[in-house]
């Protein structure tokens, strides 16, 4: 049996352990029912957030669970 593939961050070029989860929606594009979802390391955890809250998108930031530590990366 092999271990889950470690999420890395969805910044791009950085491949750090992602520690935090990002979920957001484009509202312009989607309803309250879809979100997607971003993970970061620490260092770009404030960046991430940053470049959706300046577009208005809604966002909220976790902390990423063991639960979720399998692959969320969004290219």
């Amino acid at each position: 049996m092999t271990a889950p593939a470690r999420a890395e961050c969805s910044r791009a070029g950085c491949r750090a352990a992602a520690r935090w989860r990002i979920d957001w929606r484009n509202p312009r594009i989607h309803g309250v029912d879809r979100t997607k979802t971003w993970v970061a390391c620490d260092e770009h955890r404030d960046y991430l957030r940053d470049f959706l809250t300046a577009r208005d998108f809604p966002v909220s930031v976790s902390s990423l669970g063991a639960a979720d530590a399998t692959e969320r990366r969004m290219s």
